[in-house]
C-alpha cells in the first residue's frame, strides 16, 4: 500500500550523510536525486524513502505522532540499525527488543528529530 515516504530536513548535507550510512547497514542505496533532496530504496518497484527540504521554503518540523518504520529481516539487523542511528547522532526512543505478537523493534530519532523504528516480525 505504501509507495514511498518523505521526511523534511533543515540541513540536507548532514541528514543525507546520516541516511547514507544508516541505510548501508541494510543494503539500501540512493536511487534518485532531486533539486531539494534524495530518495533511497532497494529498487524503483519497491517502497522508497525520500528526504527533502520543504517545498514551501519554510523550516522542516517534526510531526507529532508521525513515525516511519524500516523493515529489517532479522533481530540482528534491527539492533544494528538502532546502534548505527545512535552512533551517527540520533536519539534513542526505545531500545531494540520484543514488543509482543512476534514484533521486534527499536526506536530512534534522526538528526532533525523525526521518529523512526527498525523492526522485524518473528513467528511465535
Amino acid at each position: 500500500m505504501i509507495g514511498y515516504t518523505t521526511l523534511g530536513t533543515n540541513d540536507l548535507p548532514r541528514a543525507t550523510a546520516f541516511y547514507d550510512q544508516l541505510f548501508a547497514v541494510i543494503g539500501i542505496q540512493r536511487l534518485m536525486t532531486f533539486d531539494r533532496g534524495y530518495a533511497w530504496g532497494r529498487s524503483m518497484d519497491q517502497p522508497g524513502f525520500g528526504l527533502l527540504t520543504p517545498f514551501d521554503g519554510q523550516p522542516a518540523t517534526v510531526g507529532n505522532g508521525v513515525m516511519i518504520a524500516l523493515a529489517a529481516d532479522s533481530e540482528e539487523k534491527v539492533r544494528a540499525l538502532h546502534a548505527k542511528a545512535l552512533e551517527l547522532g540520533g536519539q534513542d526512543e526505545g531500545a531494540p527488543g520484543p514488543r509482543g505478537g512476534g514484533f521486534y523493534a527499536g526506536y530512534f530519532r534522526d538528526l532533525d528529530g523525526n521518529k523512526l523504528n527498525a523492526f522485524c516480525m518473528k513467528p511465535e
